[in-house]
């Protein structure tokens, strides 16, 4: 869950720049086929913790000027190269690494629409490499600000692949809305997220509805309240993250009314 507080502070920079076992009950429990595991809820969020350094390199080129370009223009440095025009840019990366990640290598292609207080983008990767992940397909984003309530909110349509060294590939498409609101000096804060997406991975489907929004504070690492529906080749299952409390903890509840705690 912890790539939920990294996504916000990335996409927060760009927002600028442009204006999770332990069983509770083991009666009647879904055979190995049916649960789902710790390391599938982890990987139903994987795509994030692995976009969010994609999502890093954006938010460099936005910090560097790379946003309201009146003119075609071009910067270079030892990590990448972008060319930048009125509409968006296409950035090359150099096998450099980047905020401390692992090398980055491959070209970005961004256009965008800025407003006063929203902002639209759409990045497309090709061959985008995270040391060794490759990440391809597009992912564009809503931001919409607030900024008499210190408040912002933005919407991630993804259509994406992602390749590991091993060739095995989890996909992910739909929808999140991530929303947060921050203190005055910027220290503290909190953060939501909604929405419904799909994620295919070791030959299973995983499709996500957040039924109650979840929520979390940016002091803890994990999501703290809120819910959602994983269905798992069609075997519907709900995760409670709870009522507010910071814990790395979560209730499973299968069709049969078995629950399982699990640890994020």
């Amino acid at each position: 869950m912890n790539g939920l507080t990294k996504k916000i502070y990335a996409v927060a920079l760009m927002g600028v720049s442009l204006f999770l076992v332990q069983s509770c009950s083991e009666d009647g429990k879904p055979n190995a086929e049916q649960e789902l595991t710790q390391t599938e809820l982890q990987t139903i969020l994987e795509t994030d913790d692995i976009s969010s350094v994609a999502d890093d390199a954006l938010a460099e080129l936005f910090a560097n000027d790379g946003a309201g370009k009146s003119a075609i223009s071009a910067k270079t440095n030892d990590c990448y190269v972008a060319e930048y025009s009125e509409t968006g840019f296409v950035a090359t990366f150099n096998n450099c690494v980047l905020n401390g990640t692992d090398n980055v290598n491959g070209t970005v292609t961004v256009t965008y629409t800025v407003g006063e207080e929203s902002a639209s983008f759409t990045a497309t990767y090709v061959d985008f490499y995270v040391g060794t992940i490759k990440i391809n397909g597009t992912r564009s984003f809503e931001i919409n600000g607030n900024m008499e309530t210190n408040s912002f909110s933005f919407t991630v349509t993804s259509n994406m692949s992602v390749e590991f060294e091993d060739e095995s590939v989890i996909s992910e498409s739909g929808t999140k809305t991530f929303g947060f609101t921050f203190d005055e000096e910027l220290q503290s804060g909190s953060f939501s997220l909604a929405g419904n997406w799909t994620i295919q991975a070791d030959g299973n489907t995983y499709a996500v509805e957040i039924v109650d929004t979840l929520e979390g504070s940016l002091t803890c690492e994990n999501v703290t309240s809120g819910s959602m529906i994983v269905t798992k080749n069609g075997l519907d299952i709900v995760v409670d993250f709870g009522d507010g409390e910071c814990d790395d903890k979560a209730t499973l509840i299968y069709p049969n009314g078995a629950s399982e705690e699990i640890t994020l």
